[in-house]
Parts: structure tokens; C-alpha cells; sequence
């Protein structure tokens, strides 16, 4: 059995405080289990900040997970993290120092500790198959069942 996760975020999409909106969904054997959208903390200056963000935040959410399913004793492959944001990506996989990442706060790299340890996998999905769509904008209603069905909530 696996546990997927899929995670995005939009640029300050709140008009009042300029916060972006971090949006995720898990699903375990295709069933979704844990779904999220709500404002991030931190203003963020960039789309890759932004999703960077939401992939730390999402990272935390998949270990309570893993610990949860852990103790229903159901066995889990390894857990794989779907971002549509190869910037978001690459700042995860690659700790090295960047002067234009140096502003992020450091409790939203958490997630190359996890990545280092192989406890999940960062991963590329397509946006136009990332289901996370519809918890961070407006979407069409095709693009909603589509996002649905992808994540066990509609047929």
C-alpha cells in the first residue's frame, strides 16, 4: 500500500495580506485520507518560495501519516511527495547555499532533513495533473472531477 501525497501553492492570492495559499492532498492505496488548504504564515517573494513552503508544510503532514498508519500496523511503501514546482524541487534536493533563497526562514527546511534520511520522496508531477489545483484556485468543473476522481473523491 502507498501513501502519495500532492502539494501546490499560489502566489499571495489573499489580496489583503499578500499571503499565498498552500493546498494538499494525501491519498493512501488511491483513497484520499488528509486534505489541507489554508493561508501560509510567511509572506513569500517568489513562486518557488511560495511552493517551497507548501512542500515543508506537506512534508509534516505525510509523517504524522506515516506514524498513524504505522500504527495501525498497515505496511506502506515509500511515501512519494508530487510538486508541480521544479524550483520548489531543486531548493529541496539541493542544500547548498543560494543568495537568492537566503530570506527563507530555516524551519521551512525541514524537508532536506526527510529527503537526506529517505524518509519520502520529492517528485515532479505535471500541473495539469496535479490535483492540488482545486484547494489553491478557481478551477473549471471539468478540471474538478478531474482532480476529484485523481484523488478517490469522485467518480
Amino acid at each position: 500500500m502507498v501513501l502519495n501525497g500532492y502539494v501546490d501553492a499560489d502566489l499571495a492570492g489573499d489580496l489583503d495580506k499578500r499571503k499565498s495559499t498552500t493546498g494538499y492532498v494525501f491519498t493512501f492505496s488511491g483513497t484520499s485520507v488528509s486534505w489541507a488548504s489554508k493561508l501560509q504564515k510567511t509572506v513569500a517573494l517568489s513562486t518557488a518560495e511560495a511552493r517551497y513552503i507548501a512542500v515543508t508544510e506537506a512534508s509534516k503532514e505525510m509523517i504524522w501519516l506515516q506514524n498513524f498508519l504505522c500504527e495501525l500496523r498497515k505496511e506502506q511503501e515509500n511515501s512519494i511527495l508530487y510538486s508541480d514546482n521544479q524550483s520548489a524541487i531543486f531548493l529541496a534536493k539541493n542544500p547548498a547555499f543560494h543568495s537568492r533563497t537566503k530570506h527563507i526562514e530555516l524551519k521551512y527546511h525541514y524537508i532536506r532533513h526527510l529527503l537526506e534520511k529517505k524518509v519520502l520522496q520529492l517528485m515532479k508531477i505535471r500541473g495539469s495533473e496535479n490535483p492540488t489545483d482545486m484547494l489553491t484556485k478557481a478551477v473549471t468543473l471539468e478540471k474538478l472531477k478531474l482532480c476529484m476522481a485523481s484523488t478517490g473523491l469522485g467518480t
